[in-house]
């Protein structure tokens, strides 16, 4: 899976390529729905994201910008379509099936943060490479003083501020290099300087390992970085 990185009007767009007669992607939505109960919370849901490519999703606050990341990590089931990542099918996929895809190619930035409490701030941020077996101490304090939280990693997360979680948050997602990072509102906690410089972190992981990120943002500084900027809708994705 590859993507040619072009230059169009400035910004640094990702075309996909074709390799062996087949076009990949990293991810691929083809009309995916979503409802509670009786209530549609967004329709016809079409996206495909290459390697390399970074992609700012706005909307309405309840249009189901975070649940429609949960469903491309399967941590929520679509009532209709399909997402395909990194060329596998979620939809059909077991449980423990969906665990393991999200280990290997899925790095996940949550609004909530989801640090383990018994943990360090470093052992948070090593956890998805010990769970593929692949400790990599230099790896985790690389990205710790990447996000500015280099002389932390052996205090508690309780004992830091929303700020901090949201950085080492964004750490632990990033530290097992995977393919696709699903972000959401990763920049929310953060003063204007220091967003900017986590977004920095991002984009550095999306241009020099070829991931591609799906950022969930109400920012304007945010979206401006990406390479496109979609709008969810209750009928789908159009251009932002």
């Amino acid at each position: 899976m590859t993507a040619a990185l072009q230059v169009q009007g400035g910004r640094m767009t990702a075309a996909l390529q074709v390799q062996g007669g087949r076009m990949t992607a990293a991810l691929h939505l083809q009309g995916l729905v979503r409802r509670y109960g009786d209530t549609p919370v967004f329709a016809g849901v079409d996206l495909t994201l290459a390697a390399g490519e970074f992609v700012a999703l706005l909307g309405e606050s309840g249009v189901g910008k975070s649940t429609l990341l949960n469903c491309i990590a399967g941590l929520d089931a679509a009532d209709a379509g399909t997402i395909t990542v990194a060329g596998t099918a979620v939809g059909g996929l077991a449980e423990p099936d969906r665990a393991r895809l999200r280990r290997e190619h899925l790095g996940f930035v949550f609004q909530a943060f989801h640090l383990l409490p018994h943990l360090s701030v470093a052992e948070n941020v090593a956890l998805p490479l010990l769970l593929l077996g692949r400790p990599d101490d230099d790896r985790v304090q690389a990205l710790l003083t990447a996000v500015g939280l280099g002389g932390l990693g052996g205090r508690s997360p309780a004992q830091l501020s929303g700020g901090q979680l949201q950085r080492v948050a964004l750490a632990r997602a990033l530290v097992h290099k995977p393919a696709l990072i699903l972000a959401d509102e990763p920049t929310g906690n953060l003063d204007p300087s220091t967003a900017e410089r986590m977004l920095d972190v991002l984009v550095a992981q999306v241009r020099s390992e070829g991931a591609a990120c799906l950022l969930v943002t109400h920012s304007a500084a945010a979206a401006a970085r990406a390479d496109r900027v979609l709008r969810l809708t209750a009928t789908g994705i159009v251009p932002g």
